[in-house]
């Protein structure tokens, strides 16, 4: 035996709830505690949840109204004790009014006491009769003593029970008096005779609310009060008033009716507990004491409104002082509460304490333990040890105990102990198991140098990762420098400038590919167990996990793990005696590297563990009764060891500790009393316990907790009792009408559990503390009692699912049917009444501010999709859980973005949804985008944004998903960056990607084919056939019934496919039906082909199938074969060349054969006579027929993609010619064909070009050359035509072409090389090499291919003052105009050359360009050219403000200004100035000339001011003019000063002096149009800027290199390009090093919002509320800056434009406006 006496604790080491006691005088604090559990502490729930994450239970043990619901004194001290041990915080909070309180019956007296008073009562002449009738002795107490009689406890009793009970409650008051008096009486006479010390005696005095607060406080060290503990201290005069202080007795009086006054005055003991105790802790203990006084009115006393008034403001004192007690306390734990980390660590630190908690049970020393002990110690064992037996006989127990203990085992090393119990796991999946596996053993190893470490073995060592290997990213912020010193460091803003959505965490998972295949996880694991353990540090699993697992999983485990076990590796295993298949598994492994002559032994280490010797079992239970202060008599003793000798399992040990604890000495107790088995106890259990409670809540309670996935909080288990009807139906008292808001009174929730707490326990799980059953069994007998059907069972699954959703939170009342009695004859009547249950809220994430990272409500993500799911409520679960950015968010945040992707992707529940694509384009970002959120969680909601963006017309249902999104980022931050238009994606993201779990992961396909109604079957070269039926299905092994056939090929035609085997057999299978197959036998065997060997394979080409009739041509051979289902035979049709291709009627009447040679051969399939033939011109084999029924016509393509036309329609008469036509150029056979009749299309694919044929009228489209050194494999169009795609040789994309301008203009990305396009009807699937599919939407793809983007890189991009328009130019001839609303170019200008430089008027009425050395004028309304100009060699233009003139600047010539309605020049510039500007008035061009600042007459041309006039000194490097400042020009000298010039005046003011660090670079320099402030230089990771409004330096810190930054001109943001540092070197992620827009506002340097962008950029523009992007690849995209509530309220117009866009993009091609003709103007 070891540790007999100690008793399981459900207290966790560290709480997650603040558990307050609330102390007090039940008659005199009604009105208080009523108004503080209905107003004050629902909000300090909330609180504590959303700051802290804790919980708040409040336990009034005086809450009921009804006092025979009280619990006694013992019950009361095990709440106070239980408060103080598992409270996070305070405990205790104590409400002294002005009345003392009565005192109640002793519970439980000893005998010596007892008899003493019995002794002196009846020597006082008293009578002793009622008190023996009341106490009856029980020599099972330790000591014995008299206990109160069950009658006189406060146990259940039904509400709705009959009004006469009220009667007998007041007559048991009257007794309790007359009883107290008694006990009071003799009491004093034994301390009068000295009998008994005062001390002793006070305990029969005092009260209710001093017995509380003297046991809680009373000899208590300092750190259970100090900041864990209120007193409000209520002290009223002249409470009683004048009218009743005769009726009441002055303690004067009182005290005369004592003689000897040995009997202490209810006021003597309020005034010692007031006025000593009480003020003793203040100054001994620091006891937080509040009191206030209140003076009532003599006439009145102490009235309700008296009170009412005090209520109030004790109840904000109490929110204060609560608030302040827990915030201090809890300090760490808010800081540690973020909860951004791995799902995986969590999981280890919770599995480390589920093994403390289970080794804790082991009170008897197995003889099994020396056994496990002895393999431990083996340094050379390879084999496993399996630890197997009963149920019940405490294995896991032992495996626990054990892993304590393997350290003191091997003290001369270090080891590595690793546990997993499986059966209460969050996450019971193999694939799990591996990744903790994988996970744990990488980080509890420490890194090795670099010559020890050798990862050549593993895959990709870099996916298993260190924690330490990581470092914070350091998040951008601002800084200001004082213009007046000259520091050397720069110091970051406060943290209230942090950025939520760029702070990043370490990945520390182990592995980060989401959709890694097994293979690779077992070779991974197999790898770290080779190489992380060694001598020093062994590595010891102890695996739980085969004992209660469904559908061969525990076999699956063992041949996951390597075999034999690698050195230095120790693998205990338990496994149950219905698992035997695991052992054979083991055998089978160990047979693999034995030789024969060891066969017969075993492959692995057996311990049977049998039952516990009765003898023990009888001490652990006379123990277990000792630490409860009870034992059993003798002759009760006999009962019990006959019950232990027919069950001798400590379980059952346990169990009967709790029947025999409730036995007395004069029990009535027999062989039946006790329950012979784990299950007959439990249930007997729970039979007593509804006789305790009530049946309503101990069975809702229970079933509750079975039912729940991970557990239940105490707080969650009273939320969803109270929110259950039946069980609160049972507190609402026979006639009486329930208040509003209601809910089950804490204290019956808190005794259920003291009388549940030996066989439940409590466990961590994802930060909560949760209860959970101290075995399996109790699920086993709750669900046979209480959930019998599978209603009962969605019932509670269901009211759990509406509670974590929060249904019944924030006010939301529930129905309550409850009988009422109303008329004159009181009839019972049903009511319904709503009432608010006060539950608490659910949200996804608690945030307390927006400018603090949330923490996810990881109770509601783990336990809301279960009960959803069991409840079969699937539409919720679809759209508000899954589709829900809100829980996408929290799992991320929380470390589970694995087990979110495996949940969205999840096929079992798909039949029951109606979104799968949805669904499945969120996964497959999400998996796109990893390693990103893997490490920066909080980039979600932009990640998500800029990949939805452009298929939100595909998926109308995403577009209210996405304004999810922006209603989150605007509660959370009310600022931000959102998409307006999208730049045009690179690729696409798939919606599936699919793997085969082949053996071996060297197969590859050979032959795939696909049906009309979706059905894909690949073969591969290992024989198997893999099939995939429709979108949303994984990929499944083709079985047959003859299990030994291995696959060759497959071909398909209409809803059929024909499989050959490597055996020579045929298989036909229609896959509309069952997964049956039809043999063909004999295909071969003709009168052409009698010698036919079966040895040859057979090579089929094709089949067709019409009308029951399968036409099939066969490789190489000149006949087709016609096989007729029916009757299973074959007929065959001879021709005169081999057969290449076929077609036939859709009757099945004809067939028309193409050969080699280029003949047709016409066939009447009833009769199989040839009715005609005919040939194409140059006699090259027919590749395609293309048979119009409704005109009877033929189209044949040749291999050499020729096409040639034949008129049909007379059977009788040879085919006629209609048209040949001959392909032009290089001729290569065609490699492969598509047609869609749908839009009249051909596409002929040859490995140098792909070809266009309209099938309309027979003419050529286009033609699409490969490119240079490459050669196409195959091609299809997409779903519109718009589109076609293309696999090249050695190139791992699928390439998209646009058939309109013949771009490349997306690379659909693949796993591994494709082997072939397979187009369904809504899909296009890439069948890789390796045979895993992956599935694009083809309306996702026709979306991103017709996105408008220019054709070369977008160079400029200008933006008119309202913004409406912009315009983009690319270096080609045409300038593009958007419309900002639509996303979409609305006209194009196109000209004779090159575009240079494009100019927008002020007024937005005229656009001036610059190309090929002409100078264009266009209307901006009518697209109108109205000028354009030859003869000049300008390099720039300006408009001026007035919009009147242009300035044509040259560097080789005159510069020119000229009137922009008529170009007629004004007046040339004879000096070249660079970086000119026009004045804002329009009098001046300014510009710069070797270093001086010039400024020439736009009217006369001459240079009329020079800054050189005014500062001679000074070389001047950069300018800017202020249009909100026209007279004035801020200048940037080389030497650091900033002067303002007035030009008109020629005066110069200095203004400020750079320090030396800070340098002005003139490339970088942009100027606000108030002249606030000034972008000074990029400098690597910095911004700086030049306040000028205060005169100061702002340096803004970025995330990486700066490329780029943008001032707006309104000066209220500076946007920048920034290439991020990747903090992980070896991650290759190319989402990290993509760059990051940022913008952040200058008022304050709080960052607005930032952007991961897809592309490499060119043009950065900021104008207003919007920032212009132009991309390398032609695009361009806008975002819009939302600063502000009013921003977000029009971030929806866009997306809402999306989605009412109906038309094709090809309808809404933007207008071409051609230029003139001719110049109509030339200068000389």
């Amino acid at each position: 035996m070891r540790s007999r006496g100690k008793q399981m604790d459900r207290s966790p080491s560290k709480s997650t709830c603040v558990k307050l006691y609330l102390c007090s005088n039940p008659e005199d604090s009604v009105m208080e505690r009523r108004t503080l559990r209905e107003t004050v502490f629902p909000k300090l729930r909330e609180l504590c949840r959303h700051t802290m994450g804790l919980d708040l239970r409040v336990i009034d043990p005086f809450e009921s109204s009804d006092s025979r619901r009280w619990p006694d004194e013992n019950t009361r001290q095990q709440l106070i004790k239980e408060c103080r041990e598992s409270s996070a915080g305070p405990f205790l909070m104590a409400l002294v009014g002005h009345q003392y309180g009565q005192a109640s019956l002793p519970a439980q007296v000893e005998v010596s006491e007892f008899q003493m008073l019995l002794q002196q009562s009846q020597q006082a002449g008293v009578s002793t009769q009622e008190l023996e009738r009341v106490y009856q002795r029980d020599q099972n107490t330790i000591p014995a003593s008299y206990c109160l009689r069950p009658l006189h406890r406060n146990t259940f009793c039904c509400p709705q029970a009959d009004v006469k009970e009220g009667e007998e409650i007041k007559m048991k008051a009257k007794e309790e008096k007359e009883l107290r008096m008694v006990i009071q009486s003799t009491v004093s006479l034994c301390v009068r005779k000295g009998h008994m010390n005062p001390d002793r005696a006070n305990s029969y005095y005092r009260s209710a609310l001093d017995a509380d607060l003297r046991f809680a406080l009373d000899n208590r060290p300092k750190s259970d009060i100090i900041g864990r503990c209120l007193v409000y201290v209520h002290k009223v005069i002249n409470a009683t008033g004048e009218g009743k202080r005769s009726q009441v007795k002055t303690p004067g009086s009182q005290a005369a009716d004592d003689d000897q006054r040995t009997t202490p005055t209810d006021g003597e003991l309020f005034s010692e507990l007031c006025d000593t105790f009480l003020p003793g802790l203040i100054m001994s203990a620091k006891l937080l004491v509040y009191t206030i006084s209140t003076e009532c009115d003599r006439r009145h006393g102490y009235t309700t409104a008296r009170r009412r008034i005090y209520t109030e403001s004790l109840c904000q004192q109490v929110h204060s002082d609560l608030v302040g007690l827990i915030d201090s306390w809890n300090v760490l734990n808010t800081s540690e509460g973020s909860q951004l980390g791995d799902a995986l660590a969590r999981e280890q630190a919770e599995q480390e304490e589920l093994c403390h908690i289970l080794s804790r049970f082991y009170d008897v020393i197995r003889p099994e333990e020396e056994e496990i002990r002895a393999y431990v110690e083996q340094s050379e064992q390879r084999h496993p040890l399996v630890l197997t037996g009963g149920p019940c006989t405490g294995k896991t127990v032992l495996l626990a105990h054990c892993a304590q203990k393997i350290k003191s085992w091997l003290p001369d090393c270090d080891p590595v102990v690793l546990t997993y119990f499986f059966n209460l796991s969050i996450s019971p999946s193999l694939e799990h198991l591996l990744f903790s596996l994988c996970y744990q053993i990488a980080i509890r190893y420490p890194s090795k140098s670099p010559l020890e470490q050798n990862l050549s073995d593993l895959d990709d060592p870099s996916c298993i990762t260190n924690l330490e290997d990581y470092n914070s990213n350091c998040t951008p912020s601002t800084s200001y420098v004082d213009p007046r010193h000259y520091p050397t460091t720069r110091e970051p803003l406060s943290d209230h400038n942090q950025d939520l959505s760029t702070v990043t965490w370490s990945d520390p998972s182990g592995i980060k590919e989401l959709d890694i295949c097994m293979s690779k996880l077992k070779e991974r694991l197999s790898s770290l167990l080779s190489f992380m353990p060694s001598t020093k540090q062994p590595l010891i699993i102890i695996l739980d996990v085969l004992g209660h697992t469904k559908n061969n999983f525990g076999t699956q485990i063992i041949e996951s793990l390597p075999s034999p076990l690698p050195p230095n590796v120790r693998l205990i295993l338990k496994v149950s005696l219905n698992q035997r298949q695991a052992l054979q598994t083991i055998n089978a492994q160990r047979s693999h590297y034995l030789s024969e002559a060891s066969e017969k032994e075993s492959g692995y280490m057996c311990v049977q563990l049998g039952l516990v010797d009765r003898i023990q079992c009888v001490k652990m239970l006379a123990s277990l009764l000792s630490s409860t202060g009870r034992r059993v008599t003798s002759g009760q003793q006999v009962l019990v060891n006959q019950a232990l000798t027919s069950c001798c399992l400590t379980l059952y040990a346990r169990l009967l500790h709790l029947h025999t604890s409730l036995w007395h000495s004069d029990s009535d107790v027999s062989e039946s009393s006790l329950p012979d088995g784990i299950h007959s106890s439990i249930s007997v259990l729970l039979d007593h316990l509804e006789q305790k409670h009530g049946p309503s809540i101990v069975g809702r309670a229970v079933s509750y907790l079975t039912l729940s996935k991970t557990g239940l909080t105490e707080a969650e288990l009273a939320d969803l009792l109270s929110c259950d009807d039946e069980v609160l139906s049972e507190c609402v008292q026979q006639g009486e009408s329930p208040t509003s808001n209601m809910r089950l009174p804490q204290i019956n929730t808190e005794r259920l559990l003291l009388d549940l707490r030996g066989v439940l326990l409590s466990r961590t799980v994802s930060g909560s503390c949760v209860l959970f059953w101290v075995s399996r069994h109790f699920k086993l007998v709750v669900a046979r009692t209480y959930l019998g059907t599978h209603e009962l069972r969605r019932e509670i699954h269901s009211a759990m699912a509406d509670y974590f959703s929060g249904r019944w939170a924030c006010g939301s009342t529930k129905p309550l049917l409850v009988n009422q009695k109303s008329g004159p004859n009181k009839d019972t009547v049903q009511k319904e009444v709503h009432i608010d249950r006060q539950t608490c809220s659910q949200p996804f994430d608690f945030a307390c501010s927006p400018k603090e990272v949330g923490r996810a409500n990881l109770r509601k993500v783990l336990e809301l999709p279960h009960h959803l799911k069991e409840s079969e409520r699937w539409k919720e679960l679809e759209q508000d859980v899954l589709m829900c950015f809100g829980f996408q968010q929290a799992m991320v945040q929380a470390g589970l973005l694995r087990d979110l992707v495996v949940m969205m992707e999840c096929r079992e529940w798909s039949s029951h949804f109606c979104f799968p694509r949805e669904r499945a384009l969120l996964a497959s970002i999400l998996k796109s985008c990893s390693c990103l959120l893997q490490s920066s969680p909080l980039q979600l909601a932009a990640v998500i944004e800029a990949n939805l963006f452009p298929y939100l017309g595909v998926f109308p249902a995403l577009k209210s998903y996405v304004r999810e999104i922006r209603r989150e980022e605007r509660r959370k931050t009310g600022s931000g960056l959102g998409i307006r238009i999208c730049p045009a994606p690179s690729s696409v993201p798939s919606i599936e990607c699919l793997k085969c779990d082949a053996e071996s992961e060297d197969v590859s396909v050979t032959e795939a084919a696909r049906t009309e109604c979706g059905v894909v079957t690949e073969i591969m070269d290992d024989g198997t056939a893999w099939v995939l039926n429709g979108s949303g299905c994984g990929l499944a092994k083709l079985s047959c019934e003859q299990k030994e056939l291995k696959f060759a090929g497959v071909k398909s035609s209409g809803t059929s496919m024909l499989l050959t085997t490597q055996c020579n057999k045929l298989f036909l299978w229609d896959v509309t039906g069952p997964e049956t197959f039809l043999q063909l036998k004999e295909p071969l065997k003709t009168e052409f082909e009698p010698q036919s060997s079966p040895q040859m394979p057979i090579e089929i080409e094709g089949f067709v199938v019409r009308q029951k009739k399968l036409f099939m041509w066969w490789k190489d051979k000149s006949f087709v074969s016609v096989f007729d289902v029916p009757s299973e035979t074959f007929n065959h049709v001879q021709c005169l060349h081999n057969v290449t291709c076929l077609v036939c009627s859709s009757n099945g009447f004809y067939m028309y054969c193409g050969q080699e040679e280029g003949m047709v051969s016409f066939f009447d399939t009833n009769t199989g006579s040839l009715l005609g033939t005919c040939s194409n011109s140059n006699h090259t084999a027919i590749a395609l027929m293309i048979l119009c029924e409704d005109s009877w016509e033929m189209t044949c393509v040749d291999r050499a993609g020729n096409v040639t036309l034949w008129d049909i329609a007379a059977k009788t008469q040879p085919p006629r010619l209609v048209k040949e036509i001959s392909t032009v150029g290089k001729s290569n056979s065609v490699v492969n064909t598509d047609y869609s009749d749908e839009i009249d299309t051909l596409l002929v694919c040859q490995s140098h070009q792909v070809t266009l044929w309209d099938t309309c009228h027979w003419e050529l489209l286009d033609q699409f050359l490969a490119p240079q050194g490459r050669a196409f494999t195959q091609a299809v169009l997409s779903q519109d035509g718009h589109l076609f795609l293309a696999l090249l040789h050695t190139c791992q994309l699928v390439l998209v072409w646009r058939v309109s301008t013949g771009d490349c203009v997306l690379a659909l990305e693949t796993n591994k090389q494709p082997h072939a396009l397979l187009k369904l009807a809504s899909d296009v699937i890439c069948v890789a090499h390796d045979g895993c599919l992956t599935m694009w939407d083809s309306r996702m793809i026709d979306a991103a291919g017709v996105t408008p983007k220019m054709g070369c890189g977008v160079k400029e991009v200008v933006v008119e003052g309202t913004g409406e328009w912009f315009y983009t130019v690319d270096g080609s001839d045409t300038v593009w105009r958007w419309r900002l609303e639509t996303g979409l170019p609305h006209d194009n200008f196109l000209h004779d050359g090159p575009v240079e430089k494009l100019q927008l008027s002020p007024d937005n009425i005229h656009i001036v360009t610059l190309s090929a050395g002409e100078i264009y004028v266009w209307q901006t309304e009518t697209g109108q050219n109205i000028l354009r100009m030859s003869g000049n060699k300008a390099t720039d233009i300006l408009i001026t403000p007035n919009c009147n003139f242009v300035v044509s600047i040259s560097d080789r010539q005159l510069s020119r200004v000229w009137k922009l309605v008529n170009g007629s020049i004004v007046c040339s510039i004879h000096l070249y100035l660079t970086d000119a500007q026009v004045s804002p008035e329009s009098t001046f061009l300014i510009g710069l000339r070797r270093g001086d600042l010039l400024a020439a007459s736009l009217w006369t041309g001459s240079i009329s001011k020079r800054f050189s006039g005014v500062v001679s000194w000074e070389h001047v490097v950069a300018f800017s003019t202020l249009s909100e400042h026209p007279d004035f020009v801020v200048v940037m000298a080389a030497s650091g000063a900033v002067y303002t010039w007035k030009v008109a005046e020629e005066t110069v003011c200095k203004h400020f002096q750079l320090p030396h660090t800070f340098h002005c670079q003139p490339q970088d320099f942009q100027m606000t149009s108030n002249g606030n402030y000034a972008l000074l230089s990029t400098e690597k990771e910095g911004i700086n800027l030049l306040d000028l409004s205060q005169v100061r330096l702002c340096s803004i810190k970025a995330d990486g290199l700066v490329i780029k930054a943008c001032l707006d001109k309104t000066g209220c943001y500076v946007a920048y390009i920034s290439c991020p540092s990747t903090q992980d070197k070896s991650c290759v992620c190319s989402l990290h090093a993509r760059p990051v827009l940022t913008v952040v506002r200058l008022a304050d340097g709080e960052r607005i919002g930032s952007v991961r962008l897809s592309k490499s950029l060119l043009t950065l523009v900021v104008s207003e509320q919007f920032v212009f992007i132009g991309f390398e690849d032609g695009s361009v995209g806008v975002f819009s800056v939302l600063d502000g509530m009013s921003s977000w309220e029009s971030v929806g117009c866009r997306e809402d434009f999306i989605g009412q866009s109906k038309k094709c993009p090809f309808d809404r091609t933007p207008l071409t406006w051609l230029p003139l003709a001719t110049p109509n103007s030339t200068w000389p």
